[in-house]
């Protein structure tokens, strides 16, 4: 039986999602405990040039969202970026859980062909659903999930792999 388009996607970041929360759950523990400034921690970054927690939270949001909406052949939601707080962040997950959940297996499946187009100022990438999938939003999505993990654990937070994965 091959995997779907829907299998390889939805089901992917509503887990990795729930991983992230419980995450950022134990982030607002462990600020309050240790009498951290949460704002410390949610701008926290692990280089100069690199985005802060609250971003990398927020792109691993648009990542997922843009996917499901372009696989589906859907509009894709704005969201304001504007979160400041741990609980906006939550939200935030939720709201974007909240979206993807709304796709059918119906809806996505069968888009392995369909044409993607990301716009950037400047540059226009083109893909097949598939590739965008496995080979851009996938990674991308994974790459801000494992940043806002070691954000918050090169501040202190006792998290560990399983974190990151989630137990069944």
């Amino acid at each position: 039986m091959s995997l779907s388009m829907y299998q390889a996607s939805i089901p992917v970041f509503v887990r990795m999602f729930g991983n992230l929360a419980a995450i950022l759950d134990k982030a607002a523990v462990y600020a309050d405990a240790k009498k951290i400034d949460p704002a410390v921690l949610l701008n926290a970054r692990l280089a100069p040039d690199m985005h802060p927690l609250t971003r990398q939270v927020q792109i691993a949001s648009d990542a997922a969202k843009g996917c499901a909406a372009r696989l589906a052949g859907a509009e894709i939601p704005s969201f304001a970026d504007s979160e400041s707080s741990f609980a906006e962040l939550q939200a935030r997950i939720q709201k974007t859980l909240d979206f993807i959940q709304g796709f059918s297996p119906a809806q996505i499946d069968g888009s392995e062909e369909r044409e993607v187009v990301i716009r950037f100022p400047g540059a226009e990438l083109k893909f097949s659903g598939q590739d965008y999938l496995l080979h851009f939003v996938l990674p991308n999505f994974y790459f801000h999930l494992t940043t806002a993990y070691a954000i918050l654990r090169h501040n202190g937070l006792e998290i560990g792999k399983m974190d990151f994965l989630g137990r069944t």
